[in-house]
């Protein structure tokens, strides 16, 4: 079974068969199974889990209970993503002390969650990367350094201070670090893509894709290029940069 292997837990049957539904529709994403307890989540929760999905109000235990004898269990359990109604702060604040890898009030749609889990994809492959004890090439420092997970860059090793670019505060108002990882992960630096192949690729839309496309263009990860046909305006391509010769 190929994919991010997702528990959820729900009182709600009704909640719990919409949101497996949502997320068996997730390309990337495999429902193994559901609970509408605290104890059955803690009973399913094993190694064949990847992400629960957990609702805070449970008939048993409460979400933050659950969380809590996950992280007693081992620190390598499951992420978590919470999805419930509760919004005080204390619950709040108790799941997110938790380290829980997200917060999603009830209601919400299906591109909602969809997008949720889109941006968790996205930061797992590079946790994933991060971990990894092998030196990274040069294309996956690049990805890196695009979504503010490397923090060292070469000014900052030469004494000099990171542009605004080069932080992650620096994106524009309205760019997600987590979005701005996939665009760069669908990107190749020898294979050149349009802004229509990339937002299919991401799951985005084309107005959206060209804003974060953009932004690469003006800090230089990646070049641009045109493709001239018959008639019609040309088409713009685009592809990551090439390492600058030491």
């Amino acid at each position: 079974m190929s994919g991010i292997r997702v528990l959820v837990a729900d009182d709600d049957p009704g909640a719990r068969a919409l949101h497996g539904r949502f997320i068996a529709e997730t390309p990337g994403f495999v429902l193994v199974g559901t609970a509408g307890t605290g104890a059955a989540a803690l009973a399913q929760v094993t190694d064949d889990v990847d992400l629960l999905l957990l609702d805070m109000r449970l008939p048993d235990i409460s979400g933050v209970e659950v969380l809590h004898r996950l992280r007693a269990r081992s620190a390598e359990g499951p992420d978590v993503l919470v999805i419930s109604s509760s919004r005080d702060q204390v619950t709040v604040r108790q799941a997110l002390a938790a380290h829980v890898v997200g917060y999603l009030i009830k209601p919400f749609t299906q591109e909602v969650l969809q997008q949720r889990l889109e941006d968790y994809q996205a930061r797992r492959r590079i946790r994933d990367l991060v971990e990894q004890e092998r030196p990274l090439a040069q294309g996956e420092v690049d990805r890196l350094l695009a979504t503010g997970s490397i923090r060292l860059t070469d000014r900052a090793a030469k004494g000099s201070p990171a542009t605004a670019a080069e932080r992650p505060e620096g994106l524009p108002k309205g760019l997600a670090e987590v979005t701005m990882a996939r665009v760069v992960a669908a990107l190749d630096p020898v294979a050149s893509m349009s802004a229509s192949e990339v937002a299919a690729t991401c799951a985005l839309s084309r107005a959206t894709a060209r804003r974060y496309l953009d932004h690469l263009v003006a800090t230089g990860v990646i070049d641009l290029a045109h493709r001239y046909g018959k008639r019609g305006r040309p088409q713009v391509l685009y592809r990551l940069a090439p390492a600058p010769d030491a």
